[in-house]
């Protein structure tokens, strides 16, 4: 996949040539540092290794440091493998800006939904609430029973339950590019992408 990684911003509206109102989402994307290039004849596939940001010189341990010394480039915050990425006439420490995308492109973003902590099944499953009559006592957000009797006796895997809602790996696809600043290392994407504001994503090429 070609593509960059970025920090949401956060999220807008703007207004095209008729006037209709798009909202969007505000990605800060790159400049992305190269810092390694697989080839296939070497490790076997092709990828480029790209960086975004600058961690602090106290958090990388010295091993890295070293490795990252010798490529004459510093440590990125965060740093992600792309296979399949080929850009010609590209080396170890050149930045790759925005621009790599097109206004009115297709692109997927990749993130970490907002994490919601442990949720009950209304919330994390959207189950009906139990009957809130007379007869029902401390029993009105349950999930109902959660298995059988002689037969088999035992839970079956993959029932709905309670449990760790959100901060999963999220992608959606079908977005469209709407705006394009290089100069200010911005994009705009129509609709909403996964995570919160500062949230790391990777936006890549669709097809």
């Amino acid at each position: 996949m070609t593509g960059l990684i970025g920090k949401k911003v956060g999220m807008t509206r703007v207004f095209d040539d008729k006037g209709t109102v798009i909202p969007v989402t505000v990605i800060e994307l790159g400049p992305n540092q190269i810092t390694n290039v697989r080839t296939k004849d070497k490790h076997g596939y092709d990828a480029l290794c790209l960086g975004f940001g600058q961690k602090r010189d106290k958090l990388v341990p010295m091993p890295m440091k070293g490795h990252y010394k010798s490529l004459g480039i510093t440590a990125p915050k965060v740093e992600r493998e792309f296979r399949n990425m080929i850009l010609e006439g590209k080396k170890v420490g050149d930045a790759i800006a925005c621009d790599l995308f097109k206004v009115g492109e297709k692109v997927q973003v990749i993130g970490t939904s907002k994490g919601r902590g442990f949720a009950g099944v209304i919330k994390r499953h959207n189950f009906g609430r139990q009957t809130m009559t007379h007869g029902t006592h401390e029993f009105f957000r349950h999930g109902g029973s959660i298995g059988s009797n002689t037969f088999p006796g035992r839970t079956l895997p993959g029932l709905r339950m309670p449990g760790r809602m959100g901060a999963d790996r999220v992608t959606v696809k079908n977005l469209k590019v709407i705006r394009v600043d290089a100069e200010a290392n911005l994009i705009m994407i129509g609709g909403a992408v996964p995570g919160p504001n500062h949230g790391i994503v990777i936006v890549g090429k669709q097809g």
